[in-house]
């Protein structure tokens, strides 16, 4: 029985599924932290497919090449700085009144009637720097009085804003989903920055725009009076804010600078400038010279002092390192799945079934994601289980990227009452659990399968 467990596919895939049920039952039966279910799953995974003591924890004088220290320690080397400078890049936007000025100005140039969409490009926008909450937090304001001045549902203009917020945080760096399945799966970000705006886009059209607005209507929710008002003074304090452009040329420098590196080393091989390029666009150095355009632009040269500033930094990064030691967590329990053979297995099982790895991907994460609510926990754990099938093939890296835009589109299917976000759109929408999941439930399933089905139809012609 032990020989058949550690040695022979199916036991090994049936240990695989085994480690991923108890991770599960830990998280949604026991309540354990996600961090500390996933380092128990995966060394009683580790331990029961029979590696050493040694190969999984190291020895009493050395770790540096145990499955744990490896599995931990390099991918948040790669992720950690990248989602830090991101987080504080999006905390001086908020605090300078970005989010405000960028959201005015789609407003005065939609109109009225275009009011719905200009909530949703705000969202798509300022969510590329900011994670999805605290765009909800810094944006609902503008859409309580807008939805007041409009006197529609307040369901009609907060469903376009939340696709947008929705699918930057789940398809495109520096958000930690689509980061760590970049780390997991070894593929450039640039290719995942352009395959994830050209997948996601109209997933947010179909979901936010088209979907949006049929529900909108069918679906009336009033903007409480306590809402606003305070909301109001807020916003018309006589502060100055910084311009459009000014705004729109931060978000859009490591954006830019990271693709012409990705692309470079296909364009201009063999050009002078392309170590200078590779190293502007490395995403911790084009996300650092954001940060230090936003502090100075944003920040000095407003009044701003370097004192508030850095106190600004280290608030923001608070609330990320939770998620860091989930991602940890994860990759290491992906390293396990991968030291144990159990990924070798699920590649010959599906080479023989004839599955393509990109369907099983998207499968396996929206699994995780309906069972246990958290889409980090689906991402790295899913990261972890198709990593080795992705080594296995030949795939080019935008096929790979496309991969990856298959998990993160799995990890937000169906949001409901295990997610933590559920509770925020509810809480800050005026949502009944029922008007919720009949709105933001459907809504993010529009997106993963809309997303997914780009993926998938891309990934047969590349």
């Amino acid at each position: 029985m032990v020989h058949w467990l550690q040695h022979e596919t199916g036991g090994l895939l049936t240990l695989c599924a085994a480690s991923i049920a108890i991770l599960l039952f830990l998280i949604i039966k026991v309540k354990l932290e996600p961090f500390i279910a996933l380092l128990v799953s995966g060394l009683a995974l580790a331990l029961v497919a029979g590696l050493s003591v040694e190969e999984i924890v190291g020895t009493a004088l050395s770790s540096k090449e145990s499955v744990l220290e490896k599995g931990f320690g390099g991918l948040l080397g790669h992720i950690a700085p990248i989602v830090g400078l991101g987080t504080i890049l999006g905390a001086i936007l908020e605090r300078s009144g970005g989010a405000d000025v960028l959201t005015r100005r789609l407003l005065s140039v939609a109109g009225e009637r275009g009011a719905p969409l200009a909530m949703g490009l705000a969202g798509l926008i300022f969510g590329i720097p900011v994670f999805f909450d605290v765009g909800i937090f810094v944006l609902a304001p503008l859409v309580y009085i807008t939805a007041r001045r409009g006197g529609r549902s307040l369901v009609l203009y907060t469903m376009p804003l939340l696709a947008g917020l929705s699918m930057t945080h789940a398809f495109l760096p520096p958000h930690p989903g689509p980061v760590a399945a970049a780390g997991l799966l070894e593929v450039p970000l640039g290719w995942l920055i352009i395959l994830g705006l050209v997948c996601g886009i109209p997933a947010f059209l179909v979901a936010g725009v088209v979907w949006g607005a049929w529900i909108g209507k069918r679906v009336i929710v009033e903007v409480p009076e306590e809402y606003v008002v305070a909301e109001e003074v807020k916003l018309e304090k006589d502060e100055p804010e910084p311009s459009l452009a000014l705004v729109g040329f931060i978000i859009a420098v490591p954006l830019v600078l990271i693709l012409l590196a990705t692309f470079g080393t296909v364009w201009w091989e063999d050009s002078s400038a392309l170590p200078a390029l590779t190293f502007l666009g490395n995403p911790v150095v084009a996300l650092t010279i954001a940060v230090l355009l936003a502090m100075y632009t944003l920040g000095i040269r407003r009044g701003v002092s370097t004192a508030e500033l850095s106190d600004l930094a280290a608030r923001s990064l608070r609330p990320i390192g939770m998620i860091l030691l989930v991602i940890g967590g994860g990759a290491f329990f992906g390293a396990v799945v991968s030291a144990t053979g159990v990924g070798k297995a699920l590649a010959t099982t599906l080479s023989d079934a004839g599955l393509p790895v990109i369907v099983l991907a998207y499968l396996i994460a929206c699994g995780l994601r309906l069972a246990q609510g958290s889409a980090t926990v689906a991402i790295v754990t899913t990261g972890g289980i198709v990593a080795p099938l992705v080594t296995a093939k030949d795939y080019s890296d935008p096929h790979v990227a496309l991969i990856a835009i298959a998990i993160s589109a799995g990890s937000i299917i169906a949001s409901h009452v295990n997610d933590g976000g559920f509770w925020i759109i509810s809480r800050y929408f005026n949502m009944s659990v029922r008007d919720t999941i009949k709105t933001w439930t459907v809504l993010e399933t529009i997106l993963s399968v809309v997303g997914f089905g780009m993926a998938a139809s891309l990934s047969t012609f590349i």
